[in-house]
């Protein structure tokens, strides 16, 4: 009894001196200090009962509500670094044109990065990537040189692009001195609306496809202006994002 009593007291914060102390105690007294923890005992567990009902209090909760700001849920990432997720049967994409002549395009589709100077497979002139229109798959990536190459081989190699393949192009440094009228009619017919304009070291970006019945809603084209160039000689950086309906037929 003498050890309990003791343990009891040293539970709730009292100095337990010793068991011989409580030997020295009177049993009227024991009993006494018996009663009394009892008494705490019994109000504290009500209590802590009155406050799981009324007040939610739970363990769970009370770890939850005092966690950081910084460990709360992210934000969702999404494919590519969009600001929204794309609805279903559409692929996802995100692309910049290059900077100036010193930074080049950038490409990414369906969160992989398809096209940038990192992976060394951009160039001067007009950048492009041929997709899959029903798998998202990357067919082949170019980029044709319109300032000092030869605007031929460009148009045999929009020729041969099959109809249901997605077409996404970018424009790094010059993109346009070499572009004649047959090649800027084959890329209207993708859904180009701007490339009939495309001049001198303006930036352009687009996302079309062979077979497309109507324009693109995909296109950004800004003119080469000395009054409005963000860089000496050449305009801003475009950027562009979307989601490209997947050609189910």
């Amino acid at each position: 009894m003498h050890v309990f009593v003791c343990f009891l007291i040293h539970r709730l914060g009292e100095n337990c001196y010793c068991l011989e102390t409580l030997k020295m105690v009177r049993p009227g007294g024991i009993l006494k200090v018996v009663t009394l923890v009892s008494a705490i005992l019994l109000v504290a567990f009500l209590a802590f009962q009155l406050l799981e009902i009324n007040g939610d209090f739970k363990l769970g909760n009370v770890i939850s509500k005092s966690l950081p700001l910084n460990e709360a849920a992210k934000p969702v990432k999404h494919k590519c670094g969009l600001s929204k997720a794309c609805p279903p049967e559409h692929f996802a994409f995100k692309m910049a044109s290059g900077a100036a002549s010193v930074v080049g395009p950038r490409m990414c589709l369906e969160d992989n990065l398809i096209m940038s100077g990192v992976k060394n497979n951009v160039g001067r002139g007009i950048n492009i990537a041929l997709i899959d229109g029903k798998t998202g798959t990357v067919i082949q990536t170019a980029f044709f040189d319109m300032w000092g190459g030869d605007v031929a081989p460009f148009i045999k190699f929009l020729k041969e692009i099959q109809d249901g393949v997605v077409v996404m192009m970018a424009s790094f440094d010059d993109p346009a001195t070499k572009l004649n009228d047959e090649a800027r009619k084959l890329i209207a017919d993708l859904g180009s609306s701007s490339v009939g304009n495309l001049g001198f070291r303006d930036n352009w970006i687009f996302v079309g496809g062979k077979g497309i019945k109507t324009k693109s809603p995909f296109e950004q084209h800004i003119k080469n202006k000395a009054e409005t160039n963000k860089f000496e000689g050449w305009p801003e950086v475009l950027e562009m994002e979307g989601c490209i309906p997947r050609r189910l037929n």
